[in-house]
């Protein structure tokens, strides 16, 4: 393990480390870093999302689902199976969180023109206000929470988090998907 840096303060990750190695100095933890790291702030990350969308009555897996239909363009609108590729979750999770949508009228299920067997989920003009609002509040919370890190740094983070993100994904046997909010 490197030496930690007198630039930086430690954090709950470093103390995790130093009781791996006195506890197992044959063991080479250092991965645990960088894992730990991730794991940790993907953790504080959700919990300052979550907060974000609370003045907009949403929680993060109802923002995903509104923006992912956002982003689709006018009209707005997908198939289920879409969505819920998109997204990464199963089609009885969809099914339920769809459901809840339809209730607050936010989305509402309609006619596919191309196959007259099967329905399209498709933002209401509620929705599309509401996700309007609430992604604008979104990516300024976010630029709040990165303003932490120098440009540059930040820079350098973004280039890094998209390498491991690419190398992860091909061993997943996964594409790059439009799912990030």
């Amino acid at each position: 393990m490197k030496h930690q840096s007198n630039q930086r303060q430690r954090d709950a990750v470093d103390a995790i480390l130093e009781q791996w190695r006195i506890e197992r100095p044959d063991l080479d933890a250092s991965p645990m870093g960088p894992i730990g790291r991730i794991k940790r702030c993907a953790m504080l990350l959700e919990q300052r999302l979550e907060s974000g969308f609370a003045p907009f009555d949403l929680n993060l897996w109802e923002f995903d689902m509104l923006a992912t239909l956002r982003r689709a363009g006018a009209p707005y609108r997908l198939s289920p199976t879409e969505l819920f590729s998109a997204l990464m979750v199963t089609s009885g999770t969809m099914t339920h969180r769809l459901k809840r949508l339809e209730t607050r009228e936010l989305v509402e299920r309609v006619p596919n023109e191309q196959d007259a067997r099967s329905m399209l989920v498709q933002l209401t003009r509620k929705g599309l206000a509401l996700i309007n609002r609430a992604v604008e509040g979104h990516v300024e919370n976010e630029r709040l929470v990165l303003s932490a890190l120098p440009a540059d740094a930040l820079a350098s983070l973004d280039e890094h988090l998209s390498m491991l993100l690419q190398a992860l994904e091909a061993a997943a046997g996964h594409s790059g998907s439009p799912h990030a909010s």
